[in-house]
């Protein structure tokens, strides 16, 4: 009976545990998202950063962000609107004309039509 219990109450502490660190796990993606410089950089970076995302690193020479961020959390939908509203365009989202003319003049890029 005690052997029982022991072995019951372990495999409940494991699946709790289990779900407790699956919460917390990191999923990385990449995209591109349009800019020119280093101010670019930062303000691309600090826009991805938002609750639920781990690390946002932009490349300035291939235009591609890579983020890793807890998806029960957020989604990559959610960060690729927050660097939208930050005026820059992503692959799946454009910015708004307003927020883009926002940006300093040396960070306004060639946008796609």
């Amino acid at each position: 009976m005690r052997k029982s219990v022991f072995i019951l109450l372990t495999l409940l502490f494991t699946v709790l545990s289990v779900n407790v660190f699956a919460k917390d796990a990191t999923t990385k993606t990449s995209f591109k998202v349009n800019g020119n410089c280093d101010m670019c950089k930062k303000r691309i970076e600090k826009a991805a950063k938002i609750s639920g995302v781990k690390n946002a690193e932009w490349n300035e020479e291939t235009h591609i962000l890579t983020v890793a961020y807890v998806p029960a959390k957020i989604t990559a939908e959610q960060i690729q609107q927050s660097i939208a509203k930050a005026g820059y365009d992503t692959e799946k989202y454009k910015a708004l004309e307003e927020d883009y003319k926002k940006l300093p003049q040396c960070c306004q890029y060639d946008r796609e039509k």
